[in-house]
């Protein structure tokens, strides 16, 4: 089949780049369907399930940082010194304060 995109109008384009779009998506999802069922089929022959050979290691949360910083003037304001600084700490750097005043 051959399509001449010379005589096609930007609506008839654009479907046909929709349609391609799809199909390669659609493609793209069958061979890893067909490559992860091969994988697990190699796995059983060899006595083992897929989950036992690929190692996933669960993902590591870290815990909340404790603030070292609070505001002076409004005490439940506080930051841990990570990220961007809070603009009460700006404030109170251009007034002259360090971070050691406002350590916690």
């Amino acid at each position: 089949m051959k399509t001449d995109l010379d005589t096609m109008s930007l609506k008839e384009l654009k479907a046909l780049q929709a349609q391609v779009t799809k199909k390669i998506d659609d493609y793209e999802e069958r061979k890893k369907r067909e490559a992860l069922a091969a994988i697990k089929e190699q796995a059983q022959a060899m006595g083992f399930s897929l989950s036992e050979l690929v190692e996933v290691e669960p993902v590591k949360k870290r815990k909340p940082a404790q603030p070292k910083y609070a505001n002076p003037e409004n005490r439940s304001e506080t930051w841990t010194g990570r990220g961007r600084r809070p603009r009460w700490v700006e404030a109170a750097l251009k007034a002259g304060k360090s971070l050691d005043d406002l350590a916690i």
